[in-house]
């Protein structure tokens, strides 16, 4: 097996998927930034026309955060660690690297037409799911695409066992091929109408309680199989690279990988309580999404244990704090979400604020905190230069963290609050309050969500300008930045 350092890694495409996670972080994040201002304040609907409304916006901040940020973060990883892990350079293979680079601009071309037909109005109005069949073929293309590089790179590794990492990117690809396939299948209707009219139309294949049931399957197991596989896949190569430490359990993560393989795929069901879905589906996805708890809190403390003697490092090492918060939060989010998911609190947090409080407490600070360590990490091993600057780094850190609890603090309030309103009645059993006066009490909650929100956009931006000055005028490094802990 040979050292990284008898290895020349090439990070050409991870600094190009860099590139893209941080562009798409800001385009995003800033839709998202507007969007919640819009909802403290009706009138900024109107700032830019029908393409400034929240309506047609909102797809925009979701795909391109989910799908362009998140997606771009995962690969930029993948094309960094999967080397390392699997001790093979992709400069080795000549067809490795132009996969990798076809890979990065077919996304950049299917997200371009994301973009487009989004800001047109052109849409399935299916959560996460919004393009129309075209765009999903191109997917299709570029998800084979990047199998063909993970499994080709598998296939030539000179390390003999798979890191965990490893399994959970393998989870990451099929699920979601699985998932997309099976949720975006439609039947065009300019073909099947004989030409009449627009070509790109489709409708689903599913009708009424499948389609919804389908849906829902696919559209919670975006969050487990993009946002939380993968997530875990690069903390799990991260920290103990960072922090020098080795992972506290290997045990313990392959028995959260099985338990979330099993438990996350049934879970979607809960998205659909109190509908017209069969109640066993209603209460499979409660009952699944409760006992979810049991892996996804198994990770996250073999995640915190790994820091276990060594906590001391967190004093200087803003890094290592960006992927323990990071940890934390994955922690309490999954509790949340189990808790959102017991059929009596889901009466009351259903269709209510609480539930994108606990998204983005989750998408924020588990998510994007990871995306960002594992890029700041990445910096100086790809441009070989230190990092521009540590102390802005702990300023991102506060300023974001701060950001983050305003969002999902104000966000549980106004839910609770809009719950309890809803259902309140007067002595004659009539409801007590009009929609319009929960609108109205909720205004200041709204405005709170916004500055947390703007707060964690300015960190995003000064992300972006550290590693754009690290890469432009960082100290010059003779070699690869080493953690001096030793390995227990």
């Amino acid at each position: 097996m040979q050292s990284h350092n008898a290895l020349e890694y090439d990070y050409t495409v991870a600094k190009m998927f860099t590139v893209s996670a941080i562009v798409l972080g800001i385009v995003g994040m800033t839709i998202g930034v507007l969007l919640s201002f819009q909802l403290a304040f009706p009138d900024l609907n109107y700032l830019f026309g029908e393409y400034g409304t929240f309506s047609r916006l909102r797809p925009l901040h979701t795909d391109a955060v989910a799908f362009g940020f998140t997606l771009s973060g995962i690969w930029a990883a993948w094309y960094y660690f999967g080397q390392r892990i699997l001790k093979v350079s992709m400069a080795e293979s000549p067809f490795m690297m132009f996969i990798g680079k076809l890979h990065f601009w077919l996304y950049i071309i299917g997200v371009a037409a994301a973009v487009i037909t989004l800001f047109m109005g052109i849409t399935t109005a299916k959560e996460y799911a919004e393009f129309e069949w075209p765009i999903d073929i191109a997917i299709v293309l570029v998800w084979v695409i990047f199998g063909i590089n993970l499994f080709g790179m598998i296939g030539i590794r000179r390390e003999k066992y798979l890191y965990i990492s490893m399994w959970y990117m393998i989870a990451f690809y099929v699920a979601v091929a699985m998932l997309y396939l099976f949720n975006n299948m439609a039947i065009p209707t300019y073909f099947a109408s004989g030409g009449i009219g627009d070509w790109w139309h489709s409708v689903s294949m599913y009708a009424g309680t499948n389609d919804a049931m389908v849906q829902w399957w696919y559209g919670h197991n975006a969050v487990a199989f993009i946002f939380t596989t993968p997530i875990i896949a690069m903390i799990y190569y991260f920290l103990p690279k960072e922090s020098g430490q080795p992972i506290y359990s290997y045990k313990l993560s392959l028995l959260a990988f099985w338990g979330l393989m099993f438990l996350y795929l049934w879970a979607g069901g809960h998205h659909l309580i109190y509908s017209t879905v069969p109640d066993w589906v209603q209460t499979l996805g409660s009952v699944f999404s409760v006992v979810l708890i049991l892996p996804s809190w198994g990770s996250a403390i073999n995640m915190l244990l790994t820091m276990k003697g060594e906590w001391g490092q967190l004093q200087t090492n803003p890094i290592l704090k960006f992927m323990i918060i990071a940890s934390t939060f994955y922690m309490f989010s999954t509790l949340e979400g189990s808790i959102q998911a017991v059929k009596s609190v889901n009466a009351l947090a259903h269709f209510t604020d609480w539930i994108p409080g606990h998204v983005h407490d989750g998408t924020l600070g588990w998510v994007g905190f990871m995306i960002i360590a594992a890029l700041f990490h990445m910096t100086p091993r790809m441009s070989g230069r230190e990092i521009y600057s540590k102390k802005l780094m702990e300023f991102q850190l506060r300023i974001q963290t701060v950001g983050i609890v305003l969002y999902f603090t104000s966000m549980w309030v106004a839910g609770i609050t809009q719950g309890m309103m809803w259902r309140a009645t007067d002595q004659y059993g009539n409801l007590a309050y009009s929609f319009i006066d929960t609108v109205t009490v909720l205004a200041p909650y709204y405005t709170i969500r916004g500055v947390g929100g703007l707060l964690y956009l300015i960190g995003v931006f000064l992300w972006a300008y550290n590693i754009y000055m690290t890469f432009k005028a960082g100290r010059v490094l003779e070699k690869e930045p080493q953690n001096t802990t030793p390995m227990a």
